[in-house]
């Protein structure tokens, strides 16, 4: 993947060496390499806008990367000059049909195919880390907010579209950016569609920080978490996307829940003498 900053002379180039599992799909390539799967959108001459195909694939990525109990990490990015610059209407326009069925609710969480592009990630049961640079609109940012963190370049802009064309966001944002900001931003983004830049978006809550290269800094998470136990990981992950909102009446039990299965799990075990002996643990394949 190579991603060109507009106007920085810099690109993001993670080695296209391939350890694992490789596919193809529209536009969607998905790649594992050391425990960690690469999804990227692959439209750089159209700066990855979406089509119902890419749509479609977004959420079938994200359901193989939460069956594949082998990963540690994913990491979201775009090809060419940006990220995602949203919604391809060209593309999109003339399948109103499909359209109309891509609307139903077709999953257990009540989202339909839209929705769940960015939304599915939340049930993958390992961080998903956007990536992101240059535009990042509508859907494109709809995406990125369902991902757990966000490592945005510095000349990254960002806007919620939709209102440019009388429409609300309706891929998962209303849910996704009532966990990072106030409801007065989020009225005045999804009201107006202006323009912000990274630092704005950093200031508001939506990205998780700013970087002169932002998959250096989503590679250095990613080793840190592997450092972890696998099922620690998913756990936390878990108790966090079933609690948000629940309050300690319903988030209790949870906690409660998923502690009792990591004690009984073999990593749990293995940290817990890696730390008494101060070594470096060797954890067995996701159980949970």
């Amino acid at each position: 993947m190579v991603a060109n900053l507009p106007g920085s002379g810099r690109s993001y180039a993670p080695p296209r060496e391939s350890t694992g599992y490789r596919c193809a799909m529209s536009n969607i390539d998905y790649d594992v390499r050391d425990e960690v799967a690469h999804v990227r959108l692959n439209r750089p001459d159209k700066h990855n806008a979406l089509t119902l195909d890419m749509i479609d694939d977004l959420a079938s990525a994200a359901d193989r990367a939460a069956k594949d109990r082998s990963l540690r990490a994913v990491i979201l990015s775009g090809e060419g000059p940006s990220f995602c610059s949203g919604l391809d209407f060209a593309s999109a326009g003339k399948q109103r049909g499909r359209i109309m069925r891509n609307l139903v609710p077709k999953r257990s969480t009540a989202a339909n195919n839209f929705q769940a592009a960015g939304w599915a990630w939340r049930s993958v049961p390992v961080p998903v880390i956007a990536v992101v640079h240059g535009h990042c609109y509508g859907g494109g940012l709809q995406i990125a907010l369902g991902a757990d963190f966000r490592f945005s370049a510095r000349d990254a802009d960002y806007s919620i579209l939709e209102a440019k064309w009388g429409l609300i966001p309706d891929m998962s944002l209303s849910a996704s950016i009532a966990q990072l900001t106030g409801i007065d931003v989020a009225k005045r983004l999804t009201m107006t569609g202006e323009m912000f830049d990274a630092e704005q978006a950093l200031g508001w809550g939506l990205v998780s920080s700013v970087d002169d290269d932002p998959l250096a800094a989503a590679t250095e998470l990613v080793d840190a978490v592997k450092e972890r136990s696998p099922d620690a990981v998913a756990a936390s992950k878990a108790l966090f996307e079933n609690t948000w909102y629940s309050g300690s009446r319903l988030s209790f039990p949870v906690e409660q829940t998923l502690q009792v299965r990591l004690l009984r799990g073999k990593n749990a075990a293995i940290a817990r003498k890696a730390g008494a002996e101060r070594t470096k643990p060797d954890f067995v394949e996701r159980q949970l």
